[in-house]
């Protein structure tokens, strides 16, 4: 192994948070840093702890079959309230989004609290204004929300047609929905 690809390994691995390519580069120094994190991850392919990107950032993980075995003593159990699950979903699904946005599509206000919690998680931040009155705040998903579940960009989120599949949509909900659309363009 050459003196490059090692200290691209050891900037990732010594890393408190995952690295973007330009951040290896700048600790491993002159080198393609894109071909070492192809190497590296081939050669960690199916070790205990594995090379991956999340969010266009790399870290060194744990393999996915032996997360079991360090969840016990590492699992920070947080259960979020079905109002955050919501409030995450949107969010992901619709970034950057407004809080008034979240409550229109939620159909309901949502508390202070709620995106406080996902702050706090890491999962959300604050991106930026809207160019509107008032000039409302805009919520958009962090690189560590990425990381936690496991999706490369928000691209990976699962479609309407995976939800189905998984059973997280009700049918009938869908036909309810379905039948209230016919019959507001009835009105017309």
């Amino acid at each position: 192994m050459d003196d490059f690809l090692r200290a691209v390994e050891a900037a990732i691995f010594a890393s408190e948070e995952p690295l973007t390519i330009e951040d290896i580069a700048g600790y491993a120094g002159e080198g393609d840093v894109e071909a070492a994190l192809r190497d590296l991850a081939e050669r960690y392919a199916g070790h205990g702890v594995e090379l991956v990107e999340r969010g266009e950032r790399w870290h060194f993980q744990t393999a996915p079959d032996l997360a079991h075995i360090l969840r016990r003593t590492r699992e920070d159990s947080r259960r979020l309230s079905r109002a955050a699950t919501e409030t995450l979903a949107i969010i992901a699904y619709h970034e950057p989004v407004s809080r008034a946005e979240i409550e229109a599509i939620r159909g309901v206000q949502i508390s202070k609290g709620t995106l406080d919690v996902l702050m706090e998680a890491g999962w959300i931040k604050t991106a930026g204004r809207r160019e509107a009155p008032g000039r409302p705040l805009l919520y958009a998903t962090t690189p560590d929300f990425l990381s936690h579940f496991g999706l490369g960009s928000r691209r990976d989120l699962p479609g309407i047609d995976d939800l189905k599949a998984a059973g997280l949509l009700d049918p009938l909900e869908e036909s309810l929905f379905q039948l209230q659309l016919e019959s507001d363009g009835e009105d017309d």
